[in-house]
């Protein structure tokens, strides 16, 4: 059973929810442009431009992004962008040292890493679907995921220590944030916590575009 099922969430409220939160991302821009905070906007049209991703996955690939699928991924990307803004006189970011969230930072890598975790499961599914080459037994997927958001999860915090030594070196403002060694091992567990969610209850929400994903691979081996 899905969660939006459990919780009696109905796809028009969802898609809703959604909608707002793109409104919302369009303000993030506007704050940043009014600071003159080159992170702020990059961050908000980022995080703006993801929420669009499902529709033209849907739109260009047929695979079947439902509501529920729509609002995760612009949940993560929202919530990111909203941390960064923070509530204008009120908290000026909820990433930074003196946020009224301290765990802010870690909740918000556990969510984005359980959607990359759902990129690695579909895909993987999809291909040990696909041929009979390759067989990935249920045990043996729980760990890739875990495997794979945890490389994931390494590759960017290293582009943040990259991003934040070449602002400071140009003197620009930061577009990414790093906070030392500590916090990066924080953020890595907390990723192993998104993937650990998706490895578990993965199937319930994924497998109808698994199934498209290895209708579009089986297509391809047709046509060769």
């Amino acid at each position: 059973m899905k969660v939006r099922d459990v919780l009696g969430i109905s796809a028009r409220r969802q898609r809703q929810a959604t909608r707002a939160m793109q409104v919302l991302m369009i303000m993030f821009v506007g704050i940043g442009i009014e600071r003159g905070s080159t992170g702020v906007v990059v961050n908000g049209l980022v995080a703006l431009g993801v929420t669009f991703l499902p529709a033209a996955l849907e739109r260009e690939y047929d695979l079947p992004m439902d509501a529920g699928l729509t609002l995760w991924i612009s949940t993560a990307v929202f919530l990111h962008a909203f941390g960064v803004v923070g509530v204008p006189g009120l908290v000026e970011s909820f990433y930074n040292e003196t946020s009224p969230i301290p765990f802010y930072d870690h909740l918000t890598h556990a969510l984005s890493s359980s959607v990359v975790a759902a990129v690695g499961y579909t895909v993987a599914r999809a291909v040990d679907e696909h041929t009979d080459a390759v067989y990935l037994p249920p045990r043996f997927m729980f760990v890739f995921i875990l495997v794979f958001v945890a490389a994931f999860g390494v590759f960017w915090e290293v582009i943040e220590f990259a991003i934040g030594g070449a602002a400071a070196t140009l003197g620009s403002g930061r577009v990414l944030t790093q906070y030392g060694l500590e916090d990066t091992i924080l953020d890595l567990v907390f990723d192993l916590v998104g993937a650990v969610i998706v490895a578990t209850w993965g199937t319930a929400h994924l497998t109808d575009v698994v199934g498209a994903v290895t209708e579009r691979l089986d297509g391809r081996r047709g046509t060769r």
